[in-house]
């Protein structure tokens, strides 16, 4: 195996192994399939085997190519965070700064927060990376993070900022179709809303009179913002935040019997306490994160 391959030739392996396929990669990296397929060719060349097989399942990679995979990430987020500082370097207080967030936060509590940011500091823009697994801030998935448990490595700097109410609600309208419960029993009688494959790991510290899977669930779905579609719809009763339920105008539903708290931390690397840009959003998502969480108290 020869001692260095060509950067751009590895990102189109990467591209590939993330979009799987060879069309879906070549969007991504902005080429045509044929250059791409060409880079993965000579790929193949210079390593003496193969890194993809065509099955009738499509498009299948081999283990040479699965073993690039993680370095391939860790090379990619490096990069692409080298061009965010740079960036900001470039543009005095200027640059980009990559926010992750879970689904529901991302969407349905940080947009009014960062175009409040984006009105005060015109010259930063935003990414947003949306997921409800943690991203990896020790190797630059993004800059800051918004999560909702604590940080585990000890090269963050972390900061807790509230707790939110998470608790049973449905819509005015359902409840007066099917009745409102009042205790754990009474609620074996309505459409519940809730995960599918992905068991959540608090789950297990939670009681609804009876152990929590997924065949008490309705509606089963591990897409948070899917869950809170339906609750909206009248679907039938599901978990959701406090201050959500009010502005949807969702009633609260055993609210004395089941309801439990989240932490928000915000979090960066620490390598990032003097990047300007870097501050000015942890520090503003951290007040504004701190007002929302005030907001279900």
């Amino acid at each position: 195996m020869p001692g260095s391959l060509d950067w751009d030739l590895l990102q189109s392996l990467h591209a590939v192994l993330e979009a799987g396929s060879f069309s879906a990669a070549a969007r991504i990296r902005r080429l045509t399939q044929p250059t791409l397929g060409r880079h993965i060719d000579q790929l193949e060349r210079q390593l003496g085997a193969p890194l993809f097989l065509r099955s009738p399942r499509g498009l299948v990679a081999t283990d040479l190519a699965l073993a690039f995979r993680p370095h391939l990430a860790d090379m990619s987020a490096a990069a692409e965070a080298a061009a965010r500082d740079a960036t900001g370097v470039a543009s005095g207080e200027g640059g980009v700064v990559r926010v992750a967030a879970s689904d529901v936060i991302g969407i349905e509590v940080l947009p009014a927060m960062l175009t409040r940011f984006r009105a005060a500091h015109p010259g930063i823009d935003v990414e947003l990376v949306l997921s409800n697994k943690n991203e990896d801030l020790t190797r630059r998935d993004a800059d800051v993070a918004v999560r909702m448990s604590r940080p585990t490595q000890n090269s963050l700097v972390a900061k807790k900022v509230g707790d939110l109410t998470i608790g049973f609600y449905a819509t005015p309208e359902y409840l007066e179709r099917k009745g409102t419960p009042t205790d754990f029993d009474e609620l074996e009688g309505h459409s519940l809303i809730g995960f599918d494959r992905d068991f959540p790991a608090m789950v297990g510290d939670l009681s609804v009179g009876r152990p929590i899977t997924r065949d008490i669930f309705a509606l089963r779905t591990d897409n948070d913002v899917a869950q809170l579609a339906a609750l909206k719809a009248g679907f039938g009763i599901g978990a959701c935040q406090k201050q959500i339920g009010r502005r949807f105008g969702l009633t609260p539903v055993m609210a004395d019997l089941f309801s439990f708290k989240l932490d928000i931390w915000i979090c960066m690397h620490e390598t990032l306490r003097g990047s300007p840009r870097m501050r000015l959003m942890f520090d503003h998502l951290a007040k504004e994160l701190a007002e929302y969480a005030a907001e279900g108290g």
